[in-house]
């Protein structure tokens, strides 16, 4: 009888069913625009919330703790990833991202029901907060395994456009987020909107999820077994038999793991500045009306979701390496004189103009980026190996991203802090590239050794 060894399940996987690439990406790019849409939504509706559930705090703790508790959700992005990667590399693709989606909506439905301060006490806070740390921990899943899928799912001539969904999605949920939560904020009147009009966008990703875990369900597996020698055995078994994901993740592959993190840094720190600060920047900053920013989020968004699929055809085609570098340098160059020119004219024009053209130079370099981290790491530890690069890349720079922003125009006195923030992080996060093979082309199995 022969059997089969953790080495040989994670170097000689079998042939799996291809699954209709068309449905991978919507059922992928529902997910993750779900969860993007309920991260813009809490922010929108920051200083109401606060108000409804910390009444005992003055105005400004009100939104501290508001944003706080915004923020507890990055805080469980790495336990997530490491949790729910190690899920999907043990029981599959297919079953982690159901968890994911089903996860994100008890969030949601958390939220969208919590009684406030004035009817249960200090218990509507904590309830706040725990939709919050299970949505970061959703989250902190959704995003790594979903490239896994989108990723093991293409072939060697789209692989970067299929990656490029993920970012897409991004744009879409905050578009959709910032549209509804615009729209309500128009229509309702504030004793309405403050009453039940701000838990609406809540129950909506709640009636979403069940779409996407229906086609989530009906998706072929990419998680690949080897099954020739099992002399018999399970696939379940097979996989009670390989090793500890994480174990052999930073056993064999930490170094790319680092790698990834960093590679992460620029396109994080970047996409929060431009996509999220760069608004209320314009308002507390140049003194420009609320309603600009709104648009110039939606905008930025729009352009995220519509530019992205493009570039990942170009990173198919000319490799991920060169638009990295391209994007890299270009934003490099262009977001000081772009901060330098909304500070000398600041207007509702330019800030839509230099919005749009820095979340062109964002997409360029974002989607190639995380197309080169999976193919960098062997399917059996691939979904682990995402999911902890990303969320621990975001949740290291991208949570504090806005929050370092505004220190820095406090310490140095100097409007043009951000760019700076944004140009060392650029820096520091090209610097890996100088260590990773651009695998445009190349079979994303014929994995070379650690």
């Amino acid at each position: 009888m022969t059997t089969t060894t953790a080495d040989d399940a994670l170097r000689a996987p079998t042939f799996h069913a291809p699954p209709s690439r068309r449905k991978v990406l919507v059922a992928t790019t529902i997910g993750n625009a779900l969860e993007f849409f309920d991260f813009t939504v809490y922010s929108f509706f920051a200083i109401l919330i606060g108000k409804l559930f910390f009444p005992m705090a003055t105005a400004q703790g009100q939104l501290l703790l508001s944003v706080a508790t915004f923020g507890v959700g990055f805080v469980s992005r790495p336990l997530g990833g490491i949790v729910i990667g190690q899920y999907a590399d043990r029981r599959g693709r297919k079953a982690a991202m159901v968890l994911t989606i089903m996860l994100m909506a008890l969030g949601c439905a958390l939220i969208a029901v919590a009684p406030t301060y004035a009817q249960i006490g200090i218990a509507a806070p904590v309830l706040i907060v725990v939709a919050r740390l299970l949505q970061g921990f959703s989250a902190g899943g959704e995003v790594g395994v979903s490239v896994t899928m989108l990723v093991e799912s293409s072939t060697n001539r789209n692989r970067g456009y299929f990656a490029s969904w993920q970012f897409a999605s991004q744009g879409l949920g905050i578009m959709v987020g910032a549209g509804v939560a615009a729209a309500l904020s128009h229509w309702l009147s504030p004793a309405a909107l403050e009453s039940w009009g701000w838990r609406v966008p809540f129950a909506l990703g709640v009636l979403i999820a069940p779409v996407g875990m229906y086609i989530r369900k009906q998706l072929h597996e990419t998680l690949q077994v080897k099954e020739a020698s099992t002399g018999g055995a399970s696939r379940t078994a097979v996989r009670a038999e390989l090793p500890n994901p994480l174990r052999v993740l930073l056993r064999s592959y930490k170094w790319k793991t680092l790698l990834g993190i960093l590679l992460i840094m620029g396109g994080t720190v970047s996409s929060y500045i431009i996509l999220l600060y760069m608004p209320t920047y314009a308002i507390r900053e140049l003194g420009l009306p609320s309603d600009a920013a709104l648009l110039a989020s939606v905008l930025s968004a729009g352009i995220t979701f519509v530019v992205a699929p493009f570039v990942g055809k170009l990173a198919d085609r000319y490799g991920r390496k060169p638009l990295v570098l391209t994007g890299r340098i270009a934003s490099l160059l262009a977001i000081y004189p772009c901060f330098m020119w909304l500070n000398a004219a600041p207007s509702v024009a330019n800030l839509l103009g230099i919005v749009g053209f820095l979340s062109v130079l964002l997409t360029l370099h974002a989607v190639p980026t995380i197309t080169m981290i999976p193919e960098m790491i062997p399917n059996a530890v691939r979904a682990t190996g995402m999911s902890v690069t990303y969320s621990i890349g975001v949740a290291l720079f991208g949570g504090f991203a806005q929050l370092i922003a505004v220190w820095l125009i406090g310490v140095t006195g100097s409007k043009l802090a951000p760019a700076w923030y944004v140009i060392v992080s650029l820096l520091l996060s090209t610097w890996p590239l100088l260590f990773m093979p651009d695998r445009t082309g190349v079979g994303i199995d014929d994995q070379p050794s650690p």
